[in-house]
């Protein structure tokens, strides 16, 4: 057995993560087809944490990787890559490592006191973090070009109501219902299954 930080890593953990790994890399990759204005909806973020509430939050850190590097590869940072290169790679891994890991450490924060309640939070705080590392890497890399994409929108909020409203809202608002939604039921199937 494979030691990890969260727990010994058995054969049905190294499996789960392996299967959530494929999950990842096929939903991004479709999720590419599936638009919200200028970004793809992920519903990646349901088997991060689904593998982050099952396996742990260093299994929720890799998944949260393949995550950022399929980002990376499908083109979807595409329009951040041109202006700056390192920066996109810096966010993006980062934003998809820390999502998966800190919905791991939640997760098993709150599973002392009620198993699905910890789901529910795994499942709110990895759109969170993953949205907040995004605007976070807006500001820290590319607030001129945000500047002139706000400016082109014609929104009259400005920067910030278009960083808001036009790269992460509603994108944002449906990554966090589909989790709290789908996460909760899925880990209570495999718990099921694991009781079996």
């Amino acid at each position: 057995m494979i030691k990890t930080q969260d727990k010994k890593m058995d054969t049905r953990t190294m499996v789960l993560g392996a299967v959530l790994t494929a999950l990842v890399i096929v939903l991004q990759f479709m999720g590419a087809f599936v638009r919200l204005g200028p970004f793809s909806i992920s519903l990646v973020l349901i088997p991060i944490v689904i593998g982050a509430a099952t396996c742990g939050s260093a299994i929720g850190a890799w998944l949260g990787l393949v995550f950022g590097v399929v980002v990376l590869a499908s083109g979807d940072a595409g329009a951040f890559l041109a202006v700056n290169a390192a920066g996109t790679v810096i966010t993006v891994l980062l934003k998809g490592i820390l999502c998966g890991y800190l919905a791991g450490l939640t997760y098993k924060a709150f599973s002392l006191y009620n198993v699905y309640a910890a789901v529910i939070c795994a499942a709110i705080v990895c759109p969170v973090v993953n949205t907040g590392v995004f605007l976070l890497g807006c500001l820290a890399f590319f607030m001129d070009t945000v500047k002139l994409w706000a400016e082109s929108a014609g929104l009259g909020g400005g920067v910030a109501h278009y960083m808001i409203f036009g790269l992460v809202g509603a994108n944002f608002l449906v990554e966090l219902g589909s989790n709290i939604v789908l996460s909760p039921v899925i880990v209570r199937l495999l718990n099921i299954k694991k009781k079996l």
